[in-house]
Order: structure tokens, then C-alpha cells, then sequence
């Protein structure tokens, strides 16, 4: 018999899904895992990863997870393979756990997380008694995580495996007077967060005259501090918040402006 966690040990399960607000899906993931364990702290990080985008989902989970409390529970449900033979993998690392399909979702955390131990998700015992092929995230996916919670060891849910697929995610790269990279995510205000680690190019383009070419377009661009520094239509680059360049525009949906789209690339070039 699992014994109740403690307030002590309490666990936190973070789900990131591309379910949308609009349907039922999120709220029936929790329903199951609260049946479960009904002291678990569940976290939406987001459920507007766009509609099967694994590249998206990888990027936004890797540079949130670290965020949270040791021993947090990730359940990623992005699954265009839903139904299929493709594997569910239940990822153990020093600090976090992490539910995801094996298809390469997991591809930058598991760089950063290392080392770690996978496990095939297979032991029915842990799943709902009937397994719809379309809605893994509540058969599955959720009931995993709300046993794991208790305290179930990872082995019981499934043999260990030694590989994983993985994304073919390209680095930024630095050419003379330019770094090429791309644009990875468009948040809600328009801004085009890309893969450009601020600390990658500081040294180069600080206190520079800057071009910024994305598509047919090449603009005259400054780093700015903030937002608020930025002038009335302006479009600029600035730090973000996940330290990564981003393409901004005050309180101007810059990616509408631009007609830029994710996955595009970019150049910023310096003098």
C-alpha cells in the first residue's frame, strides 16, 4: 500500500500540452491524476504549444524545467504519433522526472540533464483500465504521473531503454561580421524570441551599428535594455527573459509587422 505524501515531500506534477484552453482535455488530465494522489501541486506551464510542434515544445520545456522544485514531474503531451507503436518514455534525471512520447521532444533537456535513466512506459497495471488511442495524455500519461507521485519506483512502470530520438536542432552560428540563427518562438505580444543566446554575441554587437535581416527584409536595429526603451514603432533587439535575442517592437506585435513566422532565419549583422 503507498502510504499519503507528507506536506514534507509533497510532489509538484507541471503539465505542457498543446491541448488549447478551449476543450476539455486539461481538466480531464488532472481529474485523473487527483484521483490519485489528491495532495499533488499541479502546474500548467502552458497548453498553447501550436498544434503538434515538437521543435516549439522542446525549447520552451527546456528553458522552464530548472525553474522548479527537485523531484517535479513533467508530463509532455505533444503527440502527433498518438496511437502508434512510438514509445511513452519515463525519463529519471538527478533533480527532475519527465513523461513525454519518444519523439525527440525531449532532445535539449536531456543535453542539459545528464545523466539520466530511461524507462518504456509499458505496465498496464498503472494505466486506466480502458486506453482510448486518441487521448494517451489522460490513459497513460496522466496516471503514470499521479503513481509516480506517490512514490512508485520509475523500474515498476516499465524496462529501461538506452536510446531516445532525437530533433536535429541547429546552433546559432557566427560568421565573420553576422550570426545566423532562427526564429524558434512567438510569444503573445508578437515578440520573436530566437536562438541566439545573448551571451553568444554580446562582445559582438554591443555598442554596434546593427542590421537585422529576416526575409526580404534589412533593418537598421539597436540592442535595447527593455521594451519601454524601444521608440514608437521602432523595431529593436533586447535580452529576454530566457536569455535569448529577441526581435521587438514597443507594445507593436513585431512578428505581425515583419510577417515573421517560426522556424524562419535571421541574420543580425554588425560594423
Amino acid at each position: 500500500m503507498i502510504k499519503q505524501a507528507s506536506s514534507r515531500d509533497k510532489k509538484t506534477i507541471v503539465l505542457i500540452t498543446d491541448f488549447g484552453e478551449r476543450d476539455y482535455f486539461v481538466g480531464l488530465m488532472k481529474g485523473v491524476i487527483l484521483n490519485i494522489n489528491p495532495d499533488v501541486n499541479i502546474v500548467d506551464l502552458t497548453h498553447s504549444i501550436p498544434s503538434f510542434n515538437i521543435k516549439i515544445c522542446d525549447f520552451v520545456l527546456s528553458n522552464c524545467y530548472h525553474y522548479f522544485p527537485k523531484g517535479t514531474i513533467f508530463v509532455v503531451v505533444v503527440d502527433p504519433g498518438v496511437g502508434s507503436k512510438r514509445k511513452i518514455l519515463l525519463v529519471k534525471t538527478k533533480n527532475y522526472y519527465f513523461i513525454a512520447p519518444d519523439n525527440g521532444v525531449l532532445t535539449s533537456v536531456l543535453e542539459k540533464e545528464k545523466p539520466f535513466k530511461i524507462f518504456s512506459v509499458e505496465n498496464k497495471k498503472y494505466f486506466l483500465k480502458k486506453v482510448s488511442a486518441t487521448f494517451h495524455g489522460r490513459d497513460i500519461f496522466s496516471p503514470v504521473a499521479g503513481w509516480l507521485s506517490l512514490g512508485v519506483p520509475c523500474e515498476e512502470f516499465g524496462p529501461s531503454v538506452s536510446s531516445f530520438n532525437k530533433l536535429d536542432i541547429e546552433s546559432p552560428k557566427i560568421d565573420n561580421d553576422r550570426v545566423i540563427g532562427e526564429i524558434v518562438y512567438i510569444d503573445k505580444f508578437g515578440n520573436a524570441i530566437t536562438n541566439i543566446g545573448i551571451n553568444t554575441v554580446k562582445d559582438y554587437i554591443k555598442d554596434k551599428q546593427l542590421k537585422l535581416k529576416l526575409g526580404d527584409n534589412e533593418i537598421p536595429v539597436v540592442l535595447r535594455n527593455s521594451y519601454s526603451e524601444g521608440r514608437k514603432d521602432e523595431i529593436f533587439l533586447i535580452e529576454g527573459s530566457l536569455n535569448y535575442i529577441e526581435i521587438a517592437s514597443n507594445k507593436l506585435p513585431l512578428a505581425q509587422k515583419l510577417n515573421a513566422k517560426e522556424g524562419e532565419r535571421i541574420e543580425i549583422k554588425w560594423k
